[in-house]
């Protein structure tokens, strides 16, 4: 099994290092763009793509999977900082259609994609993915009040509200690390709004293209509309904005706890395997293992056993889809290699569902 689990995150690395042919890329990580949450939704086990979302799998009917194995690339190689007049109404999404890939699926007007839920004038920490770093400044958008999510996005919908220059990054590119800052969200919003982000590249004329949907009803960054539960609100995406990780407490009779074991190390990486065991006197039929990685360590590539929900530096791990279910004092682990420095007595914590 953990070899099946090994050879399934070894094909997602190549599918994505296969369909890559640029290094530069980057979209919305929280709020979640569309793309992003859309291959959250659908990426299965063994490295396919079937969506859960009625929205996600409109898309991948229209342009197939290969965009969103490239979910990071929604790009122009011209765009040169332009907007109106460069990407027409209704395109704004996929940034038009002169890109390497084609997201005009992503441009749907909808109201079903997957929404990160939010509180209008909260300060959150916006994570804008690095697949490749470069310069430049990034612009926010959101729509204005009175906007019909119904209707296709146009230019004259959107209203500016930040903009921030060179942030700093979480880890180095070509993982699931970003860009971070914190923000203020615009006040006065309720209901459901696209927050738009443009990253102007100030080292060339390529430019970046990133649609959010979020409904601002007081949420915390929870998101809806990803994966087999379409209709259940998740915990806020480990993928999030907050500033600290949230606060876990297992509910009723289930529990867990993680143990972690550093399994090996050599010059700059180290292996180590996360022992997951049910604390509970009832079955769990999952769980999420998180800690921090203070030292600026990251993944070389994807667990075995278990799946990344959140990258380095506040990384969450929940369960593959076949070792969720444990009974009462039943154990499982998952296992990865890193970069850095093995941490010493890592603070983990653990949570049953």
């Amino acid at each position: 099994m953990r070899r099946f689990a090994a050879l399934a995150a070894a094909l997602i690395v190549v599918l994505l290092t296969q369909s890559t042919p640029a290094v530069a890329h980057g979209v919305s990580m929280f709020p979640g763009s569309r793309t992003f949450l859309c291959w959250k939704d659908g990426l299965r086990d063994n490295g396919q793509i079937i969506a859960y979302n009625p929205a996600c799998a409109a898309a991948i009917a229209a342009n197939g999977t290969t965009p969103l194995y490239n979910w990071f690339a929604v790009l122009r190689s011209d765009a040169a900082g332009r907007t109106v007049g460069f990407i027409p109404d209704g395109q704004i999404c996929s940034g038009g259609t002169g890109g390497p890939y084609d997201f005009s699926g992503y441009n749907a007007a909808r109201t079903d994609w997957p929404t990160t839920h939010l509180t209008s004038g909260a300060n959150i920490q916006f994570r804008f993915s690095n697949w490749a770093a470069h310069p430049g400044t990034f612009r926010l958008y959101v729509t204005k009040n009175g906007w019909n999510p119904s209707s296709p996005l146009a230019w004259g919908d959107l209203e500016s509200f930040a903009s921030v220059t060179n942030p700093p990054q979480s880890g180095g590119p070509g993982e699931l690390n970003y860009y971070y800052w914190n923000g203020q969200l615009p006040a006065g919003k309720t209901g459901r709004h696209i927050i738009y982000i443009q990253w102007v590249r100030s080292d060339s004329n390529e430019n970046f293209f990133s649609c959010s949907d979020v409904v601002f009803d007081g949420g915390n960054g929870e998101v809806t509309g990803v994966g087999p539960n379409q209709g259940g609100t998740q915990s806020p995406d480990p993928t999030n904005s907050a500033t600290s990780s949230p606060t876990i407490t297992p509910t009723g009779n289930a529990g867990c706890t993680a143990t972690w074991a550093t399994t090996s190390t050599w010059s700059g990486h180290f292996g180590a395997n996360i022992t997951v065991r049910n604390t509970g006197n009832t079955p769990i039929n999952g769980w999420t293992v998180r800690w921090n990685f203070s030292g600026g360590q990251t993944f070389d590539a994807a667990p075995w056993n278990g799946v990344v929900e959140s990258p380095a530096p506040n990384v969450a791990v929940k369960n593959a889809s076949y070792n969720g279910s444990l009974s009462a004092n039943a154990t499982t682990s998952f296992g990865f290699n890193a970069s850095g420095t093995a941490p010493t007595n890592p603070v983990l914590t653990c949570a049953a569902s």
